[in-house]
């Protein structure tokens, strides 16, 4: 199998596009973390950036379930809302949470992890806030995903496990955090996605490993051929597989739900990879740090 990559150039070398998303107006929607900027990008066209606060830090971008886009602003401590129209609104947290994963869960609220404070937070699309503490200090979570459960599962950098934060379904909150330890010391969960087998995949950036969870909590790691590749973030594509970034080796990777692994080098060097999603042409696109989006596709 071989893949065809492209790049675009969506922003300066400086700007910094680190997260992005597919939205439902059949664009992508991407943030430039460096400069504070939404950015949206249709395939084939030409890019359009929103300026928010240019040191707010936006981070992980998620489509929400009102039909705009929400996005944590890791320095400046908000949630941001952005329409497909343009329209920016910011819900400030509380000082020093530092909001870095978000994702819509099936109950109609966004949920985010927070940290600097060691909290799961809920956010209504009215603006109505909820947070949870983990049963961990210092566990600093990143990124997060709803599961095929109905649950929210979340990876915990520096408390080395993944979390699972229950929830009711619509209108009502549970909010019982399961935390799970990984097999392999300090391995530093970052990415984390649901993949098409029903299980929840990660990436564990110190490792060099690829990790797989059930629901019922049984974890196997796969290690990647470059253990020193620094895998960021995740996502579940639409060939059956997971794509994942190798943000030290400047590669983009592939593994099978059956733990088959192939790697690929992005063409320039030092481009340094960080989110990636399936795009609205059903292409897989990964947002590289030095200014632009690669589009992944099989051949």
């Amino acid at each position: 199998m071989s893949v065809h990559i492209e790049e675009h150039v969506v922003a300066g070398p400086d700007s910094g596009p680190y997260a992005l998303t597919t939205g439902l107006d059949g664009a992508l929607w991407f943030t430039l973390v460096h400069s504070g900027q939404i950015g949206r990008m249709e395939p084939g066209a030409e890019p359009t950036l929103h300026q928010l606060d240019a040191k707010c830090g936006p981070t992980i971008i998620a489509a929400g379930p009102d039909g705009a886009l929400w996005f944590t602003e890791y320095q400046a401590h908000r949630v941001g809302r952005i329409t497909t129209k343009g329209a920016v609104t910011e819900f400030p947290l509380p000082e020093g949470c530092a909001p870095f994963g978000i994702a819509a869960g099936q109950d109609g609220a966004l949920w985010f992890t927070e940290t600097g404070t060691d909290r799961i937070g809920r956010l209504t699309v009215k603006g109505q806030l909820t947070e949870f503490p983990l049963p961990v200090s210092g566990a600093f979570p990143s990124a997060i995903t709803a599961g095929g459960d109905g649950a929210l599962w979340f990876a915990m950098n520096q408390a080395n496990a993944i979390g699972r934060i229950a929830v009711n379904g619509k209108g009502t909150v549970n909010g019982t955090v399961t935390v799970h330890p990984l097999p392999t010391e300090a391995a530093a969960p970052v990415g984390i996605t649901a993949g098409p087998d029903g299980a929840l995949w990660f990436v564990e950036i110190a490792a060099g490993q690829i990790g797989r969870i059930s629901t019922n909590g049984k974890i196997d790691e796969f290690p990647l051929p470059d253990r020193s590749a620094r895998p960021h973030a995740i996502t579940s594509g639409g060939d059956g597989a997971l794509w994942f970034t190798e943000w030290g080796a400047n590669r983009v990777g592939r593994i099978t739900t059956r733990g088959e692994i192939a790697v690929h080098d992005l063409p320039t060097p030092g481009s340094e990879p960080h989110g990636i999603a399936l795009g609205p042409d059903r292409a897989i696109w990964t947002a590289l740090e030095t200014g632009a989006l690669a589009r992944v596709t099989l051949r």
